[in-house]
């Protein structure tokens, strides 16, 4: 049984980023434009050891809104709109090609939304056929896309297997026909169960299945009920989120009523169940809120201290640049992070002009690349060892990093990290608060301590 100390929750389950990336998406800066951005790409193109990259296109489109999401989207019933939309990003891709060069390796693809299955499948070839045209996908590269139950059948499954996609992800949230109906999600269970065992028999080495705790009307009891169907389901994959109620933040969230939101003692023990039944089916912990089967590549990266972290989440691949393609799109290329255009107005107004649609971005300082190192080691690893620090950045770690050290003793204290030496490292039941331990290192954070714009941990 995994029993989680509530008061120390309670102590450290502050707002904080998730660290997708350091630093985080809100330091991001108008003053860093396209100009900045092309400078990026062409000092790429001219490195003469260039890994393979990773590729992210946002399709924005949905059908109809969920209330819990916090995502980029454009509610739509007109189909119409995705093909003017596979015009542009031809164009964004085309401008990529003049300024670092085609046929660049691509060793992860993901395209993620919105709903991308909302395209239909002649787009989604021909989607695929534009990418492979400036891109060289290599063997053994992870393609995954994300998938809608209600927008597939095992014949759409079929067609993204033959476009090279292998593995998928199903947004679930909750089996519970209640919580669905609260949140404006309603999708059979069966529905999903089938669409799984499809796409198992079809031959995608990983599905993925997303589950939101803290939903309106969920209880421990029903949201055990689901833990149970997951169970059945058996996904390699397993992505459990908190879900953070931020209606200032996000428009779809007012139409869910606060008073149907669990208290925070359900929540907090429909987290506990969680991790007792992805436990007790044979999941990993990979780390935050992922979970994998042991022969799943995610779960052999954790054991082999091959796990990397990027926009998406948890990552296989190598450490590298990515390419984001797409309405707000977010991408690292080199020492630099950027974003694209937040409206389709914007976006195709760029695009328009023959610019690439960078609105937002920053150029990472030495400090930050020190920091961004220390803090994935222990997001990812959970190990922060100080040679790897002090031989990668020719710097002293106890000197560098004295102040944090000193914070961290009230972890260390806590039983959430142990300190010697040579390295910090996470302890079993820090790995559930990690998140805090890594915002010791945020230099950002310390400087501007207003944090309500992040989701709280747990």
């Amino acid at each position: 049984m995994h029993v989680i100390d509530e008061q120390l929750l309670r102590r450290f389950d502050v707002p904080g980023p998730r660290y997708t990336s350091y630093p985080t998406a809100d330091r991001f800066v108008e003053a860093f434009g396209e100009a900045d951005y092309i400078q990026a790409l062409e000092q790429r193109r001219a490195g003469s050891l260039a890994l393979p990259l990773s590729l992210y296109i946002h399709v924005p489109f949905c059908e109809s809104v969920c209330y819990y999401c916090a995502c980029n989207k454009v509610i739509t019933k007109h189909h119409s709109k995705s093909a003017e939309y596979l015009r542009y990003l031809a164009r964004e891709l085309d401008l990529h090609v003049q300024h670092f060069g085609r046929g660049h390796h691509v060793s992860q693809l993901h395209i993620g939304g919105g709903t991308p299955t909302f395209l239909s499948d002649a787009e989604l070839s021909d989607l695929m056929h534009t990418v492979r045209r400036h891109f060289n996908l290599v063997p053994g590269g992870e393609y995954s896309i994300e998938v809608d139950p209600r927008t597939v059948t095992e014949q759409r499954l079929e067609h993204l297997h033959q476009l090279g996609f292998n593995r998928l992800s199903f947004g679930v949230q909750d089996f519970d026909p209640a919580v669905q109906k609260a949140v404006h999600r309603v999708q059979p269970a069966e529905q999903v169960f089938a669409l799984v065992a499809a796409a198992r028999r079809i031959g995608f080495e990983s599905v993925n299945v997303d589950l939101i705790y803290g939903l309106p009307l969920q209880t421990p009891e029903s949201f055990a009920r689901t833990l149970s169907q997951v169970a059945q389901l058996r996904p390699d994959r397993i992505a459990l989120y908190a879900y953070a109620h931020l209606p200032a933040r996000f428009k779809p969230q007012r139409r869910i009523v606060a008073a149907e939101l669990p208290a925070p003692a359900d929540k907090l023990s429909m987290l506990s169940q969680s991790l007792d039944a992805f436990s007790e089916a044979g999941y990993v912990y990979v780390g935050m809120d992922h979970f994998a089967l042991p022969n799943d590549a995610l779960a052999v990266a954790k054991r082999q201290g091959r796990l990397h972290r990027n926009f998406q989440g948890y990552s296989t691949q190598p450490d590298c640049d990515l390419i984001a393609l797409g309405v707000s799109a977010i991408g690292r290329v080199g020492a630099t992070y950027s974003q694209n255009a937040k409206t389709l107005d914007e976006y195709y107004d760029a695009l328009d002009q023959g610019r690439l649609p960078i609105v937002r971005g920053m150029a990472l300082t030495r400090d930050d690349l020190v920091r961004r190192t220390a803090i994935m080691a222990l997001m990812c690893q959970g190990r922060l060892l100080f040679e790897s620090i002090e031989l990668g950045h020719l710097l002293d770690f106890r000197s560098y990093f004295a102040r944090e050290l000193e914070q961290l003793q009230d972890f260390e204290a806590q039983g959430l990290v142990t300190i010697d030496d040579q390295c910090i490292e996470v302890t079993e039941a820090g790995w559930y608060l990690v998140r805090a331990i890594a915002m010791v290192f945020d230099k950002h954070l310390r400087v501007d301590q207003d944090r309500a714009r992040f989701s709280k941990i747990i």
